[in-house]
Order: C-alpha cells, then sequence, then structure tokens
C-alpha cells in the first residue's frame, strides 16, 4: 500500500504512543506540512530509565513526567488524543479508538513493551515489575513497606523475611534496583529505625546469564559486580527462578534448588512486546516474534504495508549485523526522527535510505559515585561514570522545568545522603504491615 501524495490536504499521520519513539517522531514533523495526531492512554511522556529512582525515594513520578500537551503546545499541526486504541483498519487507514475512528495517510506505532514472566504469569501479582508510575508507586510502597512492618515484628525468622529483597534480572533495571536499596539499607536508613538494624537487610541479585549487564564489555559488567557486592548486595548468576509461591522464592544453581523467604521480590527479568502486537499481526498479517515484537523492514515498515511503521520496544529490527537493537531509549529516539523524516522525503517524492542506529554507548547506575559507561572507543567506571550518566539523563528528560528539578533532587540526595520522596502511597498502604503475624514457612535447602 502506498502512502498518499495527495496535496489538496495535509497528509495525516497519526501515531500510536507518546513514549521516546512516539514523541520524537511528534517533534521530527512540527515544521511539516502535515497534520500529526498523537495518541496516548496516559496524558504524559513517561522517562522510564528514572523509574527506578521513584520507586526506591529518589524523585516523584512529576520529576520523570512531562504532560505531552505541554510538550507540543507550541506544535500547530499537532493534536494530542487521550484514549488506547482497539483496532486499526489497515484498509480503509483507520485508527479506531472504542466508537471513535481516526483516519490516517501514514501510521506510526510505538507502544512500547510490557513484563514477561516467561509463561509465569501467577507470578507478577507477587513480584511487581518497572514499566509505569503506578509500578513504580507500587515497588516504592513494598520496599518502605517492608522495613516499617520488620520495625514491628517480634519473630528473629518472620523479620529476616521482611528484610531480605530478591531482585530477579541483572540488566540495568535489576542493577540500579539492587544499588539503590543497598544504600537505602546501609546508609539512608540506617539512623531512622529502633528495633531493627537496616545493616542486616539482604539484597540478592539473581541473574540467568554468567554475567549482570550483559550488554556491556565484560571488564565493565566485572567491575559493576565488584561495586554492587561491595554495596552489600548478593550476587548469584547461572540462577534461574524456578518458582515463587507463599513468601518463598525457589531458585536453580546447577543442580542444587535454594529457596529463601523474601517478602519483596521484584522484576526485571524480561519484556515481551505490547498488545498493539498482536493488533497489527491479526488487521495486517504482520510477523511477530516469540517476544510479540513486530519484525520490520529495513525502513521500520510492517511488510506490505510501508505506510505504517513500528518503531521503539515493540519494533523487531535486525537488519544491522544480524543483530536485534536493543530496548532502550537512543534506539526509540533515532528510529522516531527517522521515520519523521522519511515521511516528509516522500511527500517529496524522495527517500531514505534503510534504518541505521548509531550506537551512543550503554550505561548503568550502581550507586552514588558508581556507574559504568560504555561509550566503544572509552569506558568508563567510578565517579567519572557516575557524572556521565547523570549528564545524559539530564539532557534526555523532556521539559526544562522538569530537568531543574531533577537536578536540585539529586544535588540535595547527594549532599544529605536523604531521600526525601519515599510516600507510603495507596490503598494498601498498610496491608503489609498487618500480616506481619502471618506464617512464614521455614525455607528448606541451602540457605544463602
Amino acid at each position: 500500500m502506498a502512502v498518499s501524495l495527495e496535496n489538496n490536504a495535509p497528509h495525516q499521520v497519526v501515531i500510536v504512543g507518546g513514549g521516546f519513539g512516539g514523541l520524537y517522531a511528534a517533534k521530527a514533523l512540527n515544521t511539516a506540512n502535515v497534520n500529526v495526531t498523537l495518541i496516548d492512554k496516559r496524558n504524559f511522556h513517561l522517562f522510564q530509565p528514572l523509574l527506578y529512582q521513584v520507586a526506591t525515594g529518589t524523585l516523584s513520578p512529576s520529576d520523570i513526567s512531562a504532560p505531552l500537551r505541554s510538550v507540543f503546545s507550541k506544535s500547530k499541526n499537532t493534536k494530542v488524543l487521550l484514549g488506547e486504541v482497539n483496532n486499526i483498519d489497515p484498509k480503509a487507514q483507520q485508527v479506531i479508538l472504542g466508537d471513535e475512528v481516526v483516519p490516517y495517510d501514514t501510521l506510526i506505532v510505538a507502544t512500547g513493551a510490557n513484563h514477561s514472566y516467561f509463561g509465569k504469569d501467577n507470578w507478577k501479582e507477587v513480584a511487581p515489575g518497572l514499566k509505569t508510575v503506578e509500578d513504580a508507586i507500587e515497588m516504592r510502597r513494598r520496599i518502605f513497606g517492608a522495613f516499617e512492618a520488620a520495625e514491628k515484628e517480634t519473630d528473629p525468622e518472620k523479620r529476616r523475611a521482611w528484610l531480605s529483597f530478591v531482585i530477579v534480572g541483572g540488566g540495568p533495571t535489576g542493577v540500579e534496583l539492587a544499588g539503590a536499596i543497598a544504600e537505602l539499607a546501609y546508609k539512608t536508613l540506617k539512623e531512622d529505625f529502633r528495633n531493627i538494624n537496616t545493616s542486616e537487610t539482604k539484597i540478592l541479585l539473581l541473574q540467568g546469564g554468567d554475567r549482570i549487564l550483559p550488554h556491556i564489555a565484560p571488564e565493565l559488567s566485572k567491575s559493576a559486580a565488584v561495586s554492587l557486592q561491595k554495596l552489600g548486595v548478593e550476587l548469584h548468576t547461572h540462577t534461574r527462578v524456578t518458582n515463587i509461591e507463599d513468601d518463598i522464592v525457589t531458585f536453580k544453581q546447577g543442580d542444587e534448588l535454594i529457596e529463601i523467604a523474601s517478602k519483596t521480590i521484584l522484576w526485571a527479568a524480561g519484556v515481551q512486546g505490547s498488545g498493539m502486537g498482536k493488533v497489527l499481526a491479526e488487521s495486517t498479517g504482520a510477523e511477530c516474534d516469540t517476544s510479540g515484537r513486530v519484525i520490520v523492514e529495513p525502513d521500520l515498515s510492517i511488510k506490505g504495508y510501508n505506510n505504517i511503521f513500528v518503531i521503539g520496544d515493540l519494533a523487531n529490527f535486525s537488519h544491522q549485523d544480524g543483530k536485534l537493537l536493543p530496548g532502550v531509549a537512543p534506539v526509540a529516539k533515532q528510529q522516531g526522527e527517522y521515520v519523521g523524516k522519511l515521511i516528509q522525503r516522500r511527500l517529496q517524492g524522495h527517500t531514505l535510505p534503510p534504518f541505521h542506529y548509531n550506537h551512543v554507548g550503554s550505561l548503568a547506575m550502581i550507586g552514588q559515585n558508581l556507574a559504568v559507561v560504555d561509550l566503544g572507543f572509552i569506558k568508563l567506571t567510578g565517579f567519572l561514570a557516575w557524572a556521565f550518566w547523570l549528564l545524559v539523563h539530564i539532557y534526555f528528560l523532556i521539559e526544562f522545568d522538569t530537568k531543574l528539578l531533577v537536578v536540585f533532587q539529586w544535588a540535595w540526595n547527594y549532599i544529605t545522603r536523604n531521600r526525601r520522596s519515599r510516600l507510603i502511597t495507596g490503598r494498601e498502604a498498610f496491608v503489609e504491615a498487618k500480616t506481619v503475624n502471618n506464617s512464614v514457612q521455614q525455607p528448606s535447602g541451602t540457605p544463602l
């Protein structure tokens, strides 16, 4: 299906998803002779890489969010709609939101990814992941609620379960969560409680592969592991979780099954494409991989539909060195910009070469003054890497006032070693504390 080149009316571009991909696609079309409709079920853009700082009390949700209408208030060709896309009619070129229909000439789908529990979806309730603001608030409730419950618990075994944190997945999110919780337990909170010694907290990071942060150079992965261990995190590689039930995590190392009692289990192990992948597969015949990501052409379009693009975490793009591009913000940003430029070139009767991702490096925060940065031509650790990590994340924040707030919060936290956003909120804010008298099964097998 060809892109319409009619000149009697502005070209209609519909973008589904206000993450990095959708946001930068719309920005690339800011001055083009097109009408842009950006649809998202949330009214804000979320900076997902800093969600773990919301979960651990460093930042508040508003610090890493920007209202979409505010972002595009001066983009007169851009309209924002709040809603959830239920279906797509590629023949009629329409996006369907419940009873509402939005026509398009070009469609860009950038709805990201969700958690993957590898077929164990019943673990979702007991081991939350970290993709949304609600996820971060729930995780924050569980983390700080665990310390509060431990303060009230008199049974040593039950208290130990409250002070045991298990993080599944050794990628950037898992590493950053582990480091942040370690700093909370061993530094920030150590003077705040009277009945517990937060230094007795146990933090386990479980990784299925042979090393954490497998996407960066081995020497940096090793450096990150050493830094985490110095912070007090127990690392377990070659480890596969086999069951999570009744506050017991069971995992396998070699031929050995190990169980540990933990009230706070956090998931950072896998992702799968959003539900829009299935919608596109059913409506266009697009092929998806085993993780639900849509396999795209070299120009990020769907095979057979050169006016439908899939970008960001939902796209399976493996046309560059045969390797699948990682699900990180720079990839989505570059893809959004590319598609925006490609649409403009097509309307002028031209085209662009296939998309090519310019790798800008990989990085991960471990703790205060501790990070790793892999730029290819240079590798950084320690304070320099930490400072670089701060600069990069400030650069990617969208709104200027948000950048100022985050800089202030980070500076305050650095000076005081305090975390001001430690609110325990939600309808079930005190449920965990009420269940401290429930029996906790004595773990069998080899203790950690």
